[in-house]
């Protein structure tokens, strides 16, 4: 476990920094850090680059909860070879603070206190709402990117992630999957949650006066008929996140964009419903998993899920079906498979001895669900036969399945 002391000089590309939206609730914001020797010094740096300095400082306090912090805004922060020191309390002869214990950074709160789950975008956000389903009474964090959300989760300032990788209509969201393999977090839980796009603009804004449409890509894509068919003659412009989107037009007061979000969005940001229900399909289901720092133990009491990714060397369907078969002899059923090309080998070239002609492959991952618990000797089994044809294997996780009853999207307040 590494100190709090080495947090200001973390060789990460990105860090987290919590602002304060309002007095119970943060926000997780990705802050770029420059390590390069020809930055200024502290005391040389614009007031606003400080200030970030002052919060990544409280971050770190509530860290370490058992801290003290006093008179946080008035004092001073020295530089060290560039960087913050991490002088989080006055030091005093009588309230000297305690080392951290492993008890105080248990990887789940104790019985009856608050679980603080993070989620890519802002109040008002599908993913709130699935956090709230997955966890209820927890304090949902939101984080302006699914980059923070990991690492929120990483640096113990969240016990969970609750993070969108498909939709029934958009399909994958391949940069959670991508994700997943640069980072160690495990896949804990999954919860699906029926989507209500409605269009939000204004109060006041007649559909005829709408000149542009804002939203997230999935959800512009899951609403494209509707809104062809709603006659509308706008631009269709991608934004971040849903809620957002909304936020977006109520901060800047923009009368002819309306955005693709959540009723409950319409209530937190001011704005009418234009349009309910507007998504292509009703049948409208996003699947998220919970990620934990630490897997849960797998049982057999219940419907259990496990997610595993792979990779061969070898070209051609032969592996593949080598490997599909390890499942299909042990009666064991996929719910999901998908290819996605190989990040960091992309590309391999393959000779011809007799002609010296050569080809170029793209190299795959694999992302496979199969419903068996890793507690059943059934998916040992065929995990460890699976092993014997890939060149990677990777369990993400092996959880408890969704099993909440399905029913049609409906306005979510």
């Amino acid at each position: 476990m590494q100190s709090l002391a080495h947090f200001s000089s973390l060789d990460l590309k990105s860090i987290t920094r919590l602002t304060r939206a309002n007095p119970t609730r943060f926000l997780i914001q990705c802050a770029s850090v420059s390590h390069d020797a020809s930055n200024p010094t502290a005391a040389q740096l614009p007031a606003a680059q400080s200030s970030r300095r002052y919060e990544w400082q409280s971050a770190c306090a509530i860290l370490a909860s058992k801290v003290v912090s006093q008179q946080q805004d008035t004092e001073k922060s020295a530089a060290v070879n560039g960087h913050p020191s991490l002088n989080l309390v006055p030091l005093n002869s009588s309230a000297l603070p305690k080392p951290l214990t492993i008890a105080d950074l248990s990887p789940a709160p104790m019985h009856g206190s608050q679980l603080r789950v993070a989620y890519q975008g802002v109040p008002g956000a599908y993913s709130e709402a699935a956090a709230g389903k997955a966890y209820p009474k927890c304090e949902a964090i939101p984080c302006d990117q699914f980059e923070v959300a990991f690492q929120a989760v990483e640096l113990w300032v969240a016990d969970r992630a609750v993070l969108p990788v498909e939709n029934s209509l958009g399909g994958s969201i391949h940069r959670n999957y991508d994700l997943l393999l640069r980072h160690r977090l495990h896949i804990v839980g999954e919860v699906q949650l029926p989507v209500h796009h409605c269009l939000l603009a204004l109060p006041g804004v007649r559909r005829e006066h709408l000149r542009r449409v804002i939203s997230h890509p999935q959800a512009l894509s899951q609403c494209e008929h509707t809104l062809t068919q709603m006659g509308l003659s706008v631009a269709r412009e991608a934004v971040d996140d849903t809620a957002g989107a909304a936020e977006y037009i109520s901060a800047n007061a923009l009368h002819d964009t309306a955005a693709i979000a959540s009723a409950r969005a319409a209530e937190l940001y001011g704005l009418q419903v234009v349009a309910d229900g507007i998504q292509d399909d009703s049948s409208n289901v996003t699947r998220f998993v919970m990620l934990a720092r630490e897997p849960i133990i797998p049982r057999t009491d219940r419907p259990f899920k496990t997610s595993i990714v792979f990779a061969h060397e070898k070209q051609g369907t032969s592996v593949l079906f080598k490997v599909l078969s390890a499942f299909a002899f042990r009666d064991i059923s996929l719910t999901k498979i998908e290819s996605r090309p190989h990040r960091s080998c992309p590309i391999r070239i393959v000779g011809d001895a007799d002609t010296g002609a050569t080809a170029k492959h793209f190299e795959y991952l694999y992302y496979i669900d199969f419903e068996a618990s890793m507690a059943e000797p059934r998916a040992q089994n065929a995990l460890s036969e699976v092993q014997e044809f890939t060149s990677f294997l990777r369990v993400l996780g092996s959880y408890p399945m969704d099993m909440t009853p399905w029913a049609p999207s409906s306005p979510q307040h």
